[in-house]
């Protein structure tokens, strides 16, 4: 189905950032490189244009998660450095979609099945199962945006 083609497509780019084993250095990445090199942070201050205190203040941002994008790629820029940035799923997000859209499926029967229980006409757990397996096709169907309601 052409609809699902975009999300295919995404999910095999993002397989790849998944498989990478992902651990940032204690003190940064920025830290980390301009240690490696040798360079201090008065050598890196004068190579992006800033103050040392500077430098001390995007190193410590960048370790704690604050500093902006534009900053990160202005100071790796510096350091002869590329920032990759990406949102990586912790599933491929063909799944995310299919366990929304089994626990929409579940509300929905669930919803439906307490009338029927305060009235003695329970449905037996195969025919629920049936129902659930069905509704959880037909959202999987329909649009996307009603899984996230």
């Amino acid at each position: 189905m052409f609809r699902n083609l975009p999300l295919q497509r995404l999910d095999g780019a993002l397989t790849r950032w998944r498989a990478l084993p992902y651990v940032r250095p204690q003190g940064g990445w920025l830290r980390a490189i301009r240690t490696a090199l040798g360079m201090t942070t008065r050598q890196l201050a004068v190579r992006v244009g800033v103050s040392q205190a500077a430098v001390v203040d995007a190193e410590r941002h960048e370790a704690g998660g604050e500093i902006t994008l534009n900053t990160l790629r202005r100071y790796a820029a510096s350091l002869d450095c590329e920032v990759f940035y990406a949102l990586v799923p912790r599933q491929p997000l063909q799944q995310t979609l299919e366990d929304q859209a089994g626990r929409v499926a579940q509300e929905q029967i669930d919803r439906a099945r307490r009338p029927m229980t305060l009235e003695d006409r329970a449905l037996s757990d195969a025919s629920v199962g049936q129902e659930l397996a069905a509704l959880r096709v037909q959202l999987l169907r329909g649009r996307r945006s009603r899984l996230w309601r």
